[in-house]
């Protein structure tokens, strides 16, 4: 069954164009509900709902604390809370779901919603095909007497706090490193300064203070030369930024280096391996660069790839038992310590490396030269089927044998335009634009 609504990462969209809208949500609401009483056997469900701070935020959260309360269904309200928060408070309350309203990285008009299961997970698609078809039923009001009620938790930033600091080493702190903490004006403001400051870390925030239209403006993960900036202004070791619902990490050193997060990904499994601890695999995505699969074969890491989007590594990570993995954007998994990606706690375990073996990322990376990459978007004709087409096979063929471990070939379509996206990765510049032409003219042939 083809689904309308739900997308790759929940539900999202423009404020006040279908679905974002006020009467959807209260529809999506009681439509969950209905799913959530079918599956508890009588029980009365409730459900922790979470936010970060877009001005529609308000309006959203009501509309489904009221649709909610219309199936049955209490609800706890966190207010503004990092994605990995309202993942963890599910799972810490015992909540048969967790809500939250977010857009992530998007701008402010920008609005979503991303639901968890009752272990802090993200939900299969059948449960998401199971809403889809509850939203086409017509509704089934409870009575009076059996409707929801609705409660805000006070202390949910503290307990959040307190989750984030006990995945740090207890045997370690921050004292002596200064850190820049930008939180795109996003639902960590009032959290992630106060976690490396508890830590022991002297903390300089910036963007922290949200104002319900300026999430991601000009701060965070997706803008980070203000980052940048500020770690040269106030002489900071190390600079954090995380995304407007702080499941994603950017890291900047003294020098005004970003490091992404296929290095960070590198800096966790190193870490672990240099506490003796075995390390089976770890899994990246089609994009991670190959310099960081060759470091990690070399350390007899064994390395997969899974389909471009944190659900997909996590997928992975679940098949094989393994517990690292992420992308290149930021997104890191490591699920010995959360269920999901979170920005916080991924800068933690990175820290923490620095922090046990003195060295500076810097200097843990020196043997990791990521490989440059060229990237060309060649325009497809009506009708082209590039995957039938000879002459990029065997052009294909000819430069992954000449590349052997000095490099690699990616040719995907793109999922919004009728365009191939060809690119190579390898050791050296030349070599990747050369071949990346190769590949584009031969795509352009047929």
């Amino acid at each position: 069954m083809s689904r309308k609504y739900f997308g790759t990462d929940g539900i999202r969209g423009t404020v006040g164009q279908s679905p974002i809208t006020p009467d959807f949500m209260l529809r999506l609401g009681h439509a969950v509900g209905q799913v959530l009483r079918k599956s508890s056997n009588g029980g009365r469900p409730s459900v922790l709902i979470g936010k970060d701070t877009r001005i529609s935020g308000y309006m959203i959260e009501s509309a489904l604390e009221a649709g909610f309360a219309s199936a049955g269904v209490d609800v706890l309200l966190t207010g503004p809370l990092p994605t990995p928060g309202v993942a963890y408070l599910t799972r810490a309350l015992r909540q048969d779901l967790g809500v939250v309203i977010s857009a992530s990285h998007n701008p402010f008009a920008d609005n979503g919603i991303k639901f968890f299961s009752a272990k802090g997970e993200k939900l299969p698609d059948a449960w998401e095909q199971a809403v889809e078809q509850a939203l086409e039923e017509p509704p089934h009001w409870i009575d009076s007497a059996n409707l929801g009620r609705a409660r805000r938790i006070d202390d949910a930033r503290g307990r959040y706090i307190e989750f984030c600091k006990n995945c740090f080493g207890s045997d370690l702190s921050l004292r002596g490193l200064k850190i820049v903490v930008d939180a795109a004006h996003g639902a960590a403001y009032n959290v992630a300064p106060d976690v490396f400051h508890e830590l022991g870390a002297e903390v300089i925030a910036i963007g922290c203070k949200p104002d319900g239209f300026n999430i991601n403006a000009g701060f965070g993960a997706t803008a980070p030369a203000a980052l940048v900036a500020a770690v040269k202004q106030h002489g900071a070791h190390y600079g954090i930024a995380l995304d407007g619902d702080a499941d994603r990490l950017q890291l900047v050193d003294a020098e005004g280096r970003l490091y992404n997060g296929d290095e960070l990904l590198y800096v966790m499994v190193a870490d672990r391996l240099g506490q003796g601890l075995q390390v089976p695999g770890a899994v990246g995505t089609l994009m991670t660069n190959m310099a960081v699969e060759l470091a990690l074969k070399s350390r007899d890491v064994e390395f997969v790839r899974a389909k471009v989007g944190d659900r997909y590594v996590l997928e992975e990570l679940a098949a094989r038992g393994w517990q690292l993995g992420g992308e290149g954007s930021g997104h890191l998994l490591a699920l010995d310590k959360h269920t999901t990606g979170d920005g916080i706690v991924s800068a933690l375990l990175v820290l923490q490396a620095i922090s046990r073996t003195g060295k500076s990322l810097a200097e843990q990376l020196a043997a990791v030269h990521l490989f440059p990459q060229t990237l060309i978007n060649v325009r497809l004709q009506p009708g082209q089927d590039w995957k039938s087409n000879a002459r990029l096979a065997q052009e294909q063929a000819e430069v992954t044998a000449e590349l052997g471990e000095r490099g690699r070939v990616l040719i995907r379509a793109s999922g919004t335009e009728p365009l191939l996206r060809v690119m190579v990765e390898a050791s050296e510049a030349a070599l990747a634009q050369q071949c990346a032409q190769r590949l584009a003219e031969a795509v352009k042939a047929a």
